[in-house]
């Protein structure tokens, strides 16, 4: 794993026959993903990103509460 300033590098992983791959461990264990948690696949023409989805629920609640009743 390599880190510059909060970003790192984690490897490479490769796709399986079903379209899994592997979390690597370090990644794991700085983003506290364990197995059960759901995940949120985002993307655009760039390239993909996960999230874990209590992170995307609550900035979600916190949009929700701005707007008006």
């Amino acid at each position: 794993m390599q880190e510059n300033d909060g970003k790192y590098i984690f490897g490479v992983v490769k796709v399986g026959d079903k379209g899994q791959i592997v979390i690597p461990r370090d990644a794991r264990k700085i983003y506290d993903i364990k197995p059960g948690d759901a995940l949120l696949l985002l993307g655009d023409q760039k390239g993909m990103a996960l999230m874990k989805t209590e992170i995307f629920q609550s900035a979600i609640d916190r949009v929700m509460e701005d707007l008006p009743k």
